[in-house]
């Protein structure tokens, strides 16, 4: 009888394992690379939201190849993922890998990169408009003479939009004929080393007379920002986005004008939550915040955009009031700005 009852209750507890199991919520992340420092700050927002909602977070990192992207989405998958967060490394490669999650039911919040398949919940924050505040900031730092534009990954949709927004500003003065756009450039995997030998060649094609650059993000900036000092031309005009670190410094030191802040924090929160309301059978137009949205290619989206924050020397007092950065690293190697005084 005792045999029974132990092989009883061996059986419920079993049962009870398995029960657990199977409600566990478990989000996939694919990233697409870690280069960029900001993915850092986004995959603890992730987690903590996650954490908050009792979901687990498994991931993946692509390191930069989209081949490697689609075998790690359907690993993701393997591994029991009800939702999943692709950070795309190529926006025409990750398509299998959206279908094979719609095949198997789970939804796929497309994160800061388009993925053009409206089975794709997309989350980013409005890249024409961060394009625009890079050009307002440079065009009013530097309203003539010749620009460089220098363009994020061919690969990446973002790079276009940004490019997009960047032209609404300085259409008008280049109709002027007061700005001459004398080079630009994508840099492939928006790495900062590419950007860097691209403005080297920019540079030398140019004899030098460059007066501005519009750099599409932080880390291609921080590319451009290398090469002009080896030129002695440090203090040019240069934008960039993300609020990274070492761009806010470079912000406070007068070598870089303007970082659109995109708070990571508050994307990665948005993009756990949504995952989880999803996974959890909410239909992509039942999210919160949720709009209509057609791409330039003409494809009917579900997306999201949060507000984007232009920040250069006068304000940089909002990422330190935020949190986002200390007064010992914003000001680091003897900053200028008025708020490291």
């Amino acid at each position: 009888m005792k045999g029974i009852k132990l092989i009883a209750a061996t059986a419920l507890v079993t049962v009870m394992a398995s029960t657990a199991m199977a409600g566990e919520l478990i989000v996939g992340v694919s990233w697409s690379n870690f280069q960029e420092e900001r993915w850092k700050t986004d995959e603890a927002a992730i987690k903590s939201a996650l954490d908050a909602a009792g979901a687990t977070y498994i991931s993946a990192d692509a390191q930069s190849s989209s081949a490697k992207q689609l075998s790690d989405v359907e690993s993701l998958i393997a591994r029991g993922a009800n939702a999943l967060i692709i950070l795309a490394q190529d926006a025409a490669a990750i398509g299998p890998a959206v279908s094979a999650a719609a095949d198997e039911g789970i939804p796929v919040v497309g994160y800061d990169r388009l993925i053009e398949d409206p089975r794709a919940f997309y989350l980013t924050f409005d890249n024409v408009e961060v394009g625009r505040m890079q050009a307002r900031a440079i065009l009013a730092a530097q309203p003539a003479g010749n620009y460089v534009m220098i363009k994020g990954s061919p690969t990446d949709p973002n790079a276009d939009f940004l490019r997009g927004g960047q032209q609404e500003i300085i259409q008008s003065a280049v109709d002027a004929g007061k700005i001459k756009i004398v080079a630009e450039a994508y840099t492939d995997g928006w790495l900062p080393a590419n950007a860097q030998r691209n403005m080297e060649q920019i540079l030398t094609a140019q004899d030098n007379k460059v007066d501005a650059v519009i750099a599409s993000n932080d880390g291609t900036a921080g590319g451009v920002v290398a090469a002009l000092t080896a030129q002695g031309m440090e203090g040019l005009p240069v934008s960039g986005q993300d609020g990274d670190h070492a761009a806010l410094n470079r912000v406070a030191r007068g070598t870089q004008t303007v970082s659109v802040w995109k708070d990571a924090r508050d994307l990665g929160k948005a993009a756990g939550e949504i995952a989880v309301s999803l996974a959890n059978g909410k239909k992509l137009m039942e999210v919160a915040g949720s709009s209509s949205w057609t791409s330039p290619a003409g494809t009917k989206m579900t997306a999201k955009f949060l507000e984007p924050v232009p920040v250069t020397a006068k304000n940089l007092k909002l990422v330190l009031d935020a949190g986002w950065i200390t007064k010992k690293a914003l000001c680091a190697g003897g900053a200028t700005a008025d708020v490291c005084k």
